[in-house]
């Protein structure tokens, strides 16, 4: 997902008929906001992590977990089993273990209030859609300008 959020417009398709179509075609163009809190662990703590990596957008809420890992289930004797963490994670880009016992970061960081939530106000959602919509006044959406169609009347034909 990372990865198609990041894509950005590349080309654009003009058919004979009906409107152009931009290429990549399965992406979300413009500003994104993420909202991540204590909760999130494992995958909740690996995609804020990439979203801030690769610059997909703002990370707002509270740091996650910090529970990536790997674990591997073992069977026991008894027809149980057990799950051991075994593989950790580390940015080859810091060189530096990353995540793990920590979390990610916000970039804004909000509290959920338990009384106000429960009263149907999120102050982490409330503040994600506020900075959306800052970013979205100073987003310029891709103009699709066709250029003039070109003159194939001159164009030599091959026997």
């Amino acid at each position: 997902m990372i990865y198609e959020m990041s894509k950005t417009l590349d080309a654009v398709f003009t058919p004979r008929t009906g409107k152009d179509w931009p290429t990549p075609g399965a992406t979300i163009y413009g500003p994104k906001v993420m909202i991540v809190n204590q909760f999130a662990g494992s995958g909740g703590d690996m995609f804020p992590w990439l979203f801030k990596h690769k610059k997909v957008g703002l990370v707002v809420g509270k740091r996650t977990w910090g529970g990536l890992v790997a674990a591997f289930g073992f069977p026991t004797v008894d027809g149980g089993g057990v799950n051991s963490p075994n593989c950790a994670f580390y940015n080859p880009h810091s060189d530096k273990w990353e995540v793990e016992g920590y979390g990610v970061d916000p970039d804004i960081e909000v509290e959920l209030d338990p009384y106000l939530w429960r009263q149907g106000k999120d102050a982490q959602l409330e503040r994600g859609i506020a900075e959306m919509n800052k970013m979205l006044k100073n987003y310029k959406r891709p103009v699709l300008k066709r250029p003039a169609n070109p003159d194939k009347t001159k164009i030599g034909v091959r026997h």
